[in-house]
């Protein structure tokens, strides 16, 4: 098995070449892809010394599976390329997400319409990840409606930029900023760039992706999206309307048996998620699970996940994971 990864250098190549590691992924043959200026860098993995490679170079190596994070220009151009010489690519960019021909794939949820046949496989964003996990199974059961979120997002989802801004105004330090505005003691409304709408990409990303993954465009889904000085894990506060009734012990009880879902949730002892307790780790955590008091068949919860590891980089070997087991490569 031959495993590339493209945007080995970057904060969630980092993350995905720890998480291959941990989960003990098969690789015969390791390819270390990023950009021409750090070709010939050296970088660890499993104890061994890797030097970086040019993406020319990866590609006429015909690796088994690309595991992309090095932004959607760069997968426009590539992607295409690898698919050309037969490699499978899991690509973590938006440049794919929303293209018909392209499955959008959290494994849990919908892993098995992989065919050997694709290609090109989009992971979706980060937040929109840990919301379908904790909604998929509801939405199974009870049919979801409407979806009002609000997110609470960490500086590691821009970039180390971002988190380097984030230290520097901490440790009172003048440095480049990858805002508009401090983010320390801050909390910018502004994920990515506006739309035509008002919205960010990153919020109209929650709606399409959201209805995609899940194979149903009758959803309804707004969102606000909103940078908060966490250094790392994505918060969201969800309000979910669905067309029948539920009882909240059976959520918890669908929640609690869902693959990849932690539930979290007694007040007694105050416990709930949060990003702090997120960090590090794989799963989705739920809790503030209660009941919409205004209105009919409505559930309020709170969702909180590692947005480097679910969100980006564990996802994406979780795809790889499936087309091994299932012979898809």
């Amino acid at each position: 098995m031959k495993i590339a990864v493209v945007g080995a250098t970057g904060l969630v190549g980092n993350v995905m070449l720890k998480v291959l590691e941990e989960r003990n992924f098969p690789i015969d043959e390791l390819l270390l892809v990023a950009s021409e200026r750090s070709v010939g860098k050296k970088v660890a993995f499993r104890g061994k010394a890797y030097e970086v490679i040019s993406i020319p170079e990866a590609i006429s190596e015909k690796p088994d599976i690309a595991l992309f994070s090095a932004g959607g220009s760069t997968s426009l151009e590539w992607a295409p390329k690898f698919a050309e010489v037969g490699t499978t690519v899991i690509d973590n960019s938006s440049a794919w997400r929303m293209d018909l021909d392209k499955k959008l794939v959290v494994p849990e949820i919908n892993a098995k319409e992989l065919t050997k046949s694709d290609k090109i496989i989009a992971n979706p964003n980060c937040s929109t990840i840990q919301m379908v996990m904790a909604l998929a199974p509801l939405h199974k059961a009870y049919k979801i409606k409407r979806i009002v979120v609000s997110t609470y997002q960490s500086v590691s989802g821009t970039g180390v930029k971002a988190v380097e801004q984030l230290e520097n105004e901490i440790s009172g330090k003048t440095g480049a900023m990858a805002y508009p505005y401090p983010i320390h003691k801050n909390a910018i409304p502004h994920c990515d760039v506006f739309e035509d709408n008002g919205y960010t990409k990153e919020e109209m990303k929650l709606v399409r992706e959201t209805q995609k993954i899940l194979g149903d465009n009758t959803i309804a889904v707004t969102a606000t999206a909103v940078r908060i000085p966490t250094a790392g894990g994505h918060s969201e506060a969800v309000n979910v309307e669905f067309e029948n009734d539920f009882d909240l012990e059976t959520v918890r009880k669908l929640l609690s048996e869902t693959d990849g879902v932690v539930v979290q949730d007694n007040l007694d002892v105050n416990l709930y998620p949060m990003p702090i307790y997120a960090n590090g780790k794989d799963e989705v955590f739920v809790g503030r699970i209660r009941r919409d008091t205004s209105q009919p068949n409505s559930l309020n919860l709170w969702v909180v996940s590692d947005n480097l590891r679910k969100g980006a980089a564990t996802n994406t070997v979780q795809i790889a994971e499936y087309l091994v087991a299932n012979s898809l490569v």
